[in-house]
Formats: C-alpha cells, sequence, structure tokens
C-alpha cells in the first residue's frame, strides 16, 4: 500500500481538470506565500518598482514613470499601474499604512507566479494528457526562482505569465499543423499574454516567441504554420492595447524614454553599461542547479532524451523555445538569476517528457551519484543561512531551523526514491520538501536576519512624526528601500557639511549618518553651532554593497509637536 501512495493520490488529483488546477493553486500558494508579508523590501530593485508605483498614487500621474525627481524609463508601465491597483484597492479596503504595505506591491507578482503555474498546465497539455501537464506544472511551482519571484514586487513573475501564455498558444498552432483553425480560447490567450507582455517588459516576449518560430519556420522550410495565430488580427489587438500608452510617453518625454529604455538598458545590457551584474558565459547553466530545484537534477538527466528525440515534433518545440533564448541571455554579458525563468515551463515539458518514458531514472550513467544534489540544496542553504544568522546576529534561525531540516529529510528521502527508481514518489517527495523549505527560509529564517533589515528599523525612527513637518536626509546610505519606507521627500545629501546644513534649516529633522561621514558630520555642526540629539544607532549588513554598515541617527525636534 505504501508503495503506490503517490500513484493513488495522483490519479485522485488528476480525474478533472478542475481538481488538478485546485491542487496546482494549493501547491503555489504553500510555496509563494510564506513570508510574502514579513520580508522586508528587497534592494534595489523591488523598492525602485514600489516606489515609482507608490508616486504614481501620489501624483496622480499614470504615464510618466519616476523615483523620487528621476524619470525611470527602463520598462514600460504594465507593472506599474498593477501595483497601485493592488495598493488603491487596498487603501479602499482600510488597510492601515497601505502605501508603504510592500505586501500589497508584491500583489501582482503572486497573481504573475499563480497564473505562471496554470498556464504552464495549459500550455503542457499540447504535449501531455492531465497527469504529464501536472507535474509539469508542478515543477514550476515548487522551483526556487519562481518561489522568489512571487514575493518580489518586480516584472518578472507576471512576465513569465505573459510568455508562457504565449508559448503555449505557439505550440498548440505548431503541433496542430494542418487543422487549419485554433480555438477562441488559445488566440485569446496568446495574443493577451502578447500584449500584456509588451506593455511590462517591452520586447522580451517577442524574443521568445519570434526566435522559436523562426528555428521551427526554417526546419519546416515554410512560415504558413503561423497563420493559424491570425496575426493581423492579433497584432491590431496587440496595438490598441499598448500603443495609447507609448504615445502618451512620447509625447511627455519626448524621445528621452525610447532612448533610455533602448539605448541605456536593453542595449547596456549588450555592451558594458550594466558591469555591476555582469557574469561569464555558462553562468545561466550553474546557476540551474539552485534556480530549478527540485527538478534540476532530473531536467540535466533528461538533456540526452532531447538529443535523441530532437526531431520529435514536440521535442523540436521545447528545444526551440529553450535554446535560442538560453545562447543570448549566456551571450549577453549583464547576467541575473531570474531572466531565463520564462525559458523553465519548456524545461519541465522535457523533463516530464523523459521521466514518463522511463529515461531518466537510476539506470543512467552515474545518475545515482548526481541526484545528491536534490537533498544538497536544502542541506547547503539551513547550514549557509545558520551560518549567515550566526555571523551577523549571534544567534541561529532558530524559528526556521525544524522546517529546513524536514526539508533537508524528505530531499535525502526523494534522493532514495530515485535511487530505487520510483519516480512518481520521488517528485512528490521533491513539492514536499519544497513546501518546508520555503516555510523554513521565507517564512521563518528571514525573520531572525535582523542585521539585514536596516531600512525597516531606520524607518522606525521617523515613525509617529508629523509627516508634513518632519524632514528626513540620509548620508551614506541611499538604499531605495529607505525611500519607499521613509518617504519620496527622503533627501540624499553627499557631505557632512550638506548634511549639517540639511539639519540647520528646520526645527524638525532627522538624519541618518553612516560611520564613515560622521567625524566630518559633527565637525561641521560644531562649525555652524548645532548640537544635534544622537538618538541612538543601527548597525547591520548591506548586502548589496557586501559590507557591514553603522549608522547614527541624529534629530533636531524643538519644532516637533
Amino acid at each position: 500500500m505504501r508503495r503506490f501512495s503517490a500513484e493513488q493520490l495522483t490519479r485522485f488529483v488528476e480525474r478533472s481538470h478542475a481538481r488538478l488546477c485546485a491542487v496546482l493553486v494549493l501547491l503555489a500558494l504553500a510555496c509563494f506565500l510564506p513570508g510574502f508579508t514579513t520580508l522586508q523590501p528587497m534592494d534595489r530593485d523591488e523598492p525602485r518598482y514600489a516606489q515609482a508605483s507608490k508616486q504614481m498614487l501620489e501624483t496622480h500621474d499614470f504615464v510618466d514613470v519616476r523615483f523620487q525627481d528621476e524619470a525611470r524609463y527602463k520598462k514600460p508601465v504594465g507593472i506599474y499601474w498593477m501595483q497601485s491597483a493592488t495598493v488603491a484597492i487596498g487603501e479602499a479596503l482600510g488597510i492601515p499604512e497601505a502605501r508603504t504595505t510592500i505586501a500589497l506591491y508584491r500583489l501582482p507578482s503572486l497573481f504573475g507566479a499563480i497564473a505562471t503555474v496554470l498556464l504552464t498546465y495549459w500550455a503542457a497539455l499540447a504535449f501531455f494528457g492531465r497527469r504529464g501537464a501536472f507535474l509539469t506544472a508542478a515543477l514550476m511551482a515548487t522551483c526556487v526562482i519562481l518561489m522568489v519571484e512571487a514575493r518580489l514586487a518586480k516584472t518578472d513573475a507576471m512576465l513569465a505569465a505573459c510568455s508562457v501564455a504565449v508559448m503555449g498558444g505557439l505550440a498548440r498552432a505548431y503541433l496542430s499543423r494542418g487543422a487549419g483553425v485554433l480555438p477562441r480560447r488559445a488566440l485569446l490567450i496568446f495574443w493577451t499574454g502578447f500584449a500584456l507582455g509588451v506593455l511590462i517588459k517591452g520586447p522580451l516576449v517577442l524574443m521568445f516567441a519570434g526566435l522559436a518560430a523562426a528555428v521551427l519556420s526554417y526546419q519546416e522550410r515554410s512560415t504558413r504554420w503561423l497563420l493559424t495565430l491570425r496575426p493581423w488580427l492579433g497584432l491590431a489587438f496587440t496595438l490598441a492595447i499598448v500603443m495609447p500608452w507609448f504615445v502618451a510617453i512620447a509625447i511627455r518625454s519626448g524621445t528621452a524614454f525610447y532612448s533610455q529604455a533602448v539605448g541605456h538598458d536593453m542595449l547596456g545590457k549588450v555592451g558594458t553599461a550594466q558591469k555591476y551584474h555582469w557574469a561569464p558565459p555558462g553562468f545561466y547553466l550553474l546557476s540551474f542547479f539552485a534556480t530549478f530545484w527540485p527538478g534540476a537534477i532530473l531536467a540535466a538527466i533528461a538533456v540526452p532524451f532531447a538529443w535523441i528525440h530532437r526531431k520529435e515534433e514536440p521535442v523540436a518545440f521545447a528545444l526551440a523555445w529553450i535554446v535560442p533564448s538560453w545562447l543570448v541571455f549566456e551571450a549577453v554579458p549583464t547576467k541575473l538569476p531570474h531572466y531565463t525563468l520564462p525559458l523553465l515551463p519548456a524545461v519541465a515539458i522535457v523533463t516530464v517528457m523523459a521521466i514518463s518514458r522511463h529515461f531518466v531514472g537510476p539506470h543512467r550513467p552515474a545518475a545515482k551519484l548526481a541526484t545528491v544534489l536534490i537533498p544538497f540544496i536544502p542541506v547547503g542553504l539551513t547550514i549557509g543561512l545558520s551560518a549567515a544568522n550566526w555571523s551577523f546576529d549571534g544567534t541561529l534561525p532558530y524559528r526556521g531551523l525544524p522546517f529546513m531540516t524536514v526539508a533537508s529529510v524528505i530531499a535525502l528521502y526523494a534522493w532514495w526514491l530515485f535511487i530505487r527508481n520510483r519516480m512518481l514518489s520521488c517528485l512528490w517527495a521533491g513539492f514536499l520538501a519544497a513546501i518546508c523549505l520555503s516555510i523554513g527560509v521565507f517564512g521563518f529564517a528571514q525573520l531572525d536576519l535582523r542585521s539585514l533589515k536596516i531600512s525597516p528599523t531606520l524607518a522606525e525612527a521617523v515613525q509617529g512624526l508629523p509627516s508634513g513637518k518632519v524632514r528626513v536626509a540620509t548620508l551614506g546610505y541611499r538604499e531605495p528601500s529607505l525611500v519607499f519606507l521613509v518617504g519620496t521627500k527622503l533627501e540624499m545629501v553627499d557631505n557632512g557639511a550638506e548634511a549639517s546644513a540639511f539639519l540647520k534649516q528646520s526645527d524638525c529633522s532627522i538624519v541618518f549618518v553612516d560611520k564613515r561621514f560622521e567625524v566630518d558630520f559633527r565637525a561641521e555642526n560644531e562649525r555652524n553651532g548645532i548640537i544635534p540629539a544622537l538618538s541612538t544607532r543601527v548597525s547591520g549588513f548591506n548586502i548589496n554593497s557586501g559590507k557591514r554598515v553603522d549608522i547614527a541617527i541624529y534629530s533636531v525636534d524643538s519644532g516637533c509637536p
């Protein structure tokens, strides 16, 4: 009975599409929700997006995207509209401090991550029956990188949803060519995903679909199969959605948006402008074993299967989805782990395809040894987070340790199941390990890493003070999360003289001074005849600079009520 428990569970789940989707949503929520509301704004990209969305609500300008006084012309407006809408709804529902509640800005990413899982199931139905599609989507729901992006108020989870919608429609057009027509639902999903993808992150959706279509059309020596997507009607639909804002921003900014978005942000990634995220070719191949856990090593074992069966139409489509765009990402100097997220549904499809044909198993060369990576990731995170917590705060993540330990044990059991060639049970054990790891890492361990919560601690210093009267500046510590939590009017000063002059200008002011500038700041105060009060000190570790920080909070509050 025990041996067939995973089989029985799968049979129970796959009795209907509705039941499968409900289980997928529950699985996704179990992986995405722990820590969703308690994780601090994660510098630097997340609070930049959130702050720009907050300023839209403050100014009622939903065309121009700005971070404080600086134009933020890196991406189109889609995600900012979504974040602004969720915060406005939160305010209407009476949520206190809605505009500085980062969880509200994260809701579009959560919805995008759940949509990615469900759309992966829909896309995979073009390749499998219900069971294969479910396992494919479950691999996406439990993969580490989607767990991360579901919790961050950025574009990437929603972009992944749009991309898999487009590629699922493209797969139906390719695999059913000869039928002559696609269902209206498939066309609607395809073109809605395409239009929203353009409005969220510009040309990336076009790159994924375009490169895949080009490779497949070259193999077919024809592009006629693309006509089933009704391209002229679809393009008209896309333009109707995206053109109003693109025209509006051109009127507002002239050529500024296009020169910055294309010239600096997109082409800068190809050149050298984005130097801070440089990595050598092969970066995504190495990071894949962490980002796609727990399915990564199974996917690696499936690589020979993909090569052997590369001429089969389903495999050919999956490879056209993965390989061209992956090579582009590897060739571009600017690299971040989440860039390849929209390609992972295709990786999951190939993996499940290989498993279903009994290609993946302990009989493969070195597979028994290689699959030690299944427990290695949770074990490594347990040890690494414990070491970091001890180094930064002199304690251990006691609340998260039980869950991370359980995740490690279950992952070890998944390895044992693989060795016994019980692949379905191995997959289910991996899913359960991912849930426990999410609870342990995101739900609890991050709460104990207090040294990383510098901006929330600094923001507490101004809570309760009248926002219309108190003025706040920061010297040396300039993370976007501080702007988001303290307020749009937070002033960034460059030296001790400016910080001292800032205090002198108001009788109700606070300045955060990094220890590196403190001697100069005090000297300037003596020259200006100012004696500010040292309220407290905040020490911690800035993960962006990779350095410890010690920040003093000085205040002049004679004019505060």
